[in-house]
């Protein structure tokens, strides 16, 4: 519990925690506000489709979570990089990765939570009335969003640098999805970790495959299982 309230220390102190957070509860309520002003339609996945955008801040938070420990401190710190410290304080780079996705999912789950509650409020404050029967989806939401920053995390292990994975996961978010696009050439892409997982929650996604939510959730998580395993593979074998 020690390296896990550590852990969170960390996330809290992290400057890109709050770009997080505000991209996270802000931006998904924003869009669902904007959408009750315009002609969009409003169907199945009212108030939900606004929460698959807002995963960019957990994106954030995964990426920020590892590749903080690979920034180098300052002059005053002897100029090393957190890792080192962290390495240092675990005794264990498998209790130090376990405390680490432990703490980033703590946080990432109570963002989604907050962020469902803001922006599904505001979608029935709005005209679009949310039935309790589509509560349940919110533990999709929110399983989403911390696989999504457990997968974020893992691959900045890999290359421990955020700007590769951070840059790759905006643009299939915001400018184009990659992996909708791959579904016009397979239906194979149907199963890539963010269509499969976003099954967790919209019932009206585009696609040429019919996925269960449960099993869309299993993809996804099998996803996140082989890319870390992948990193702490990485990890454990390098210099820190």
């Amino acid at each position: 519990m020690k390296l896990i309230r550590a852990e969170l220390l960390k996330l809290a102190t992290l400057p890109a925690s709050w770009l997080a957070t505000a991209l996270a509860v802000i931006l998904p309520a924003g869009v669902a506000a904007l959408n009750s002003r315009g002609d969009v339609p409003r169907g199945v996945d009212a108030g939900f489709q606004p929460l698959a955008v807002g995963v960019i801040g957990a994106i954030v938070l995964g990426v920020a979570a590892v590749s903080s420990e690979y920034l180098a401190e300052g002059a005053e710190s002897g100029g090393g990089r957190q890792v080192t410290t962290s390495l240092t304080a675990a005794a264990s780079r498998s209790r130090f990765l376990l405390a680490k996705a432990a703490a980033l999912s703590m946080t990432v789950a109570s963002l989604a939570l907050v962020s469902s509650a803001i922006t599904l409020t505001t979608t029935s404050l709005t005209g679009t009335t949310i039935s309790t029967a589509e509560l349940p989806r919110v533990v999709g939401v929110t399983a989403y969003w911390i696989l999504t920053a457990l997968l974020a995390g893992a691959i900045t292990l890999v290359t421990r640098s955020g700007i590769i994975p951070l840059t790759f996961f905006i643009v299939n978010m915001s400018v184009v999805s990659v992996s909708f696009l791959l579904t016009k050439v397979t239906r194979l892409a149907n199963y890539l970790p963010d269509l499969a997982g976003m099954r967790m929650f919209l019932r009206d996604l585009r696609g040429s495959a019919e996925i269960a939510p449960v099993t869309g959730g299993l993809v996804m998580g099998l996803w996140v299982v082989l890319v870390a395993a992948i990193g702490v593979t990485v990890f454990t074998r390098r210099d820190a």
